[in-house]
């Protein structure tokens, strides 16, 4: 049997169990590979069916209307076409490049093509600062660096030895022009087979620590590991997937391009500047969705709506980030006959936890383990299995989703795989039919607008400012977003807490943070410590939930300003 065979026969079977979530959860062994590439022992197989070679494989429409759209045998062959030009200017296996574009055609086909070539590719949102992309040249090794217009000069202030190449035409000078792959043959022959264990994909994520963490996936981690992202979804072939996520971050990954695509399904896109409900839904009929995912905030603004516009709803229905109200999940249920299914993953892995297709929802609950994924809570004081503890992997037998390393860090590495399970850093509680609620994570990390954000980074930031002697940043409740970041500033010495301070202070953060990570709201208050020193972060995130209690994040508390009471720091 070729892998090619094999993987189908693993996908199959998930297929066939698809809402028999018993069944799949006893039956599913994930694919032993020794060789598999993504590029050519699957998209290019499937590509060459007569049966799909001529459907969508990607289909993405402007906010004017217009679209782009490309077939499995389009996409094929273009990512082949560009895949030799890669190699043809010099690129080679196993060599960094960073990806940074918005959800254009381009990102699709250079991803394919860098699987097929053997890049390890490392997605940027288009957000990032020069300072952040130092960060990734640096750490990541990046050996090359990839940007359309408006970004590829954020290159121009950074050191190291990489090439810039510029996706738009016109290259700057010092740049290699993307469009000089159009020349170039549409049938790739690799050089040497793809190990499965050979490194992919690097992704930077926020943590507590000065850098962030750097995940290292494989080419079967995320290409193989997202069958169990497909079978959470339901994705079957033929469905027309809808994933609104940014480019740069794993979710992305995870269901614009491996989960849709191992299932065969068409990855569909909408681009918009400014969330519009009416016209999402517009383009939703329009294309003939069929299954959707989106982070709560994005439901949050969709039930603000005319539900009943959307005159063919998807019937699957899907969300991660953190768990939806029973609000949200019983307004959208009412509209469009269907139940949002929420599921838990990270960057470090595919799925873990879910509610699949064709069991009840418990409101609030991440759900159940995935296939391929044997989850225990373990007392982090105790050491013992339990209903309660932070959510670990058993790694006998290693499920497949799971990355494999922190990159370059060996210490943190050995940290979260210790004691034969993986620690994913996050808490959570079980009922007595198996069914898992998150509690909260493990550390200060916390989620705004579905972005992790890192306290340790934004308070990094805030401290640069003159008038800032110490901060502490924590979420503050937002009837939106869920939280956005709030800092809690002890002025320094020769400065008094006024309106004009925090403007300085809030600008200063605008001006040196991305936009997702930007500080929202400031208040002037003393710091709780412990008793050695250390910012107690637990304690101001309890009292400013319980400042807020009711009121949804919208009233000031305090001495609290917010980025919007200053005409000159709206968006």
């Amino acid at each position: 049997m070729t892998v090619t065979e094999e993987f189908r026969a693993a996908r199959d079977r998930l297929l066939d169990l698809r809402t028999n979530y018993t069944g799949a959860l006893a039956e599913f062994q994930w694919p032993a590979f020794t060789e598999f590439n993504f590029g050519l022992d699957w998209f290019d197989a499937v590509a060459k069916d007569s049966a799909r070679a001529g459907a969508n494989a990607l289909v993405i429409v402007e906010k004017d209307g217009s679209s782009t759209r490309r077939t499995w045998a389009e996409l094929s062959a273009r990512s082949s076409q560009v895949a030799n030009w890669m190699r043809s200017i010099g690129m080679k296996r196993g060599e960094k490049m960073i990806v940074m574009l918005g959800n254009r055609v381009e990102l699709w086909e250079i991803m394919l093509a860098g699987i097929k070539l053997g890049m390890v590719m490392i997605p940027t949102t288009t957000q990032m600062t020069p300072a952040d992309l130092q960060d990734r040249v640096d750490r990541g090794g990046a050996r090359w660096a990839l940007a359309g217009t408006g970004d590829t000069q954020k290159f121009d202030k950074l050191t190291g030895d990489y090439t810039v190449i510029h996706v738009d035409g016109n290259a700057p000078s010092g740049a290699l022009d993307y469009s000089d792959s159009a020349g170039h043959p549409a049938e790739f022959v690799p050089e040497v087979p793809t190990k499965a264990d050979e490194t992919l994909l690097l992704y930077f994520t926020s943590g507590t620590t000065s850098k962030a963490k750097l995940v290292e996936h494989t080419h079967t981690s995320y290409p193989v590991g997202h069958l169990s992202t497909m079978f959470w979804i339901g994705l079957e072939p033929g469905d027309v997937h809808l994933n609104v996520a940014s480019p740069g971050w794993a979710k992305h990954a995870w269901s614009n391009f491996f989960a849709p695509w191992i299932a065969e399904a068409t990855v569909f896109l909408y681009n918009y500047d400014r969330f519009d409900a009416k016209a999402l839904m517009a383009q939703m009929d329009a294309e003939s969705v069929t299954s959707f995912c989106a982070p709560p905030t994005v439901w949050r603004l969709l039930i603000q709506a005319d539900l009943t516009a959307l005159k063919n709803p998807p019937t699957k229905l899907v969300s991660a980030g953190e768990p939806l109200n029973a609000e949200v999940i019983d307004q959208v249920n009412r509209a469009w006959g269907q139940t949002i299914r929420d599921g838990f993953g990270q960057t470090e892995t595919t799925v873990q936890i879910a509610n699949p297709p064709g069991l009840p929802i418990k409101i609030g609950a991440m759900g159940r383990p995935m296939p391929g994924y044997d989850v225990v809570l373990i007392d982090p004081a105790t050491g013992a299995a339990g209903r309660e503890g932070e959510i670990c992997l058993r790694l006998d037998p290693r499920p497949l989703g799971l990355m494999k390393s922190y990159y370059g860090d060996a210490e943190k590495t050995a940290d979260a795989f210790r004691d034969s399970v993986y620690h994913t850093g996050d808490m959570a509680e079980m009922d007595e039919q198996g069914v898992i609620t998150y509690v909260g994570r493990g550390d200060d990390v916390f989620k705004s607008s579905d972005y992790r954000l890192s306290p340790f980074e934004l308070e990094s930031v805030l401290i640069q400012h003159p008038a800032v002697a110490e901060a502490a940043v924590v979420p503050s409740p937002d009837a939106l977003r869920l939280s956005v970041p709030k800092a809690f500033v002890v002025a320094a010495e020769g400065y008094a807490p006024s309106a004009e301070l925090a403007e300085s202070i809030l600008r200063h953060c605008r001006e040196n943070l991305a936009p997702y990570k930007r500080i929202r709201r400031l208040e002037f208050a003393d710091l709780p410590k412990t008793i050695s020193g250390k910012i107690r972060r637990v304690e101001l995130r309890r009292n400013e939930v319980a400042r807020h209690e009711g009121t949804g994040g919208l009233e000031a508390q305090g001495m609290e300003y917010r980025d919007d009471d200053f005409p000159s720091l709206k968006s």
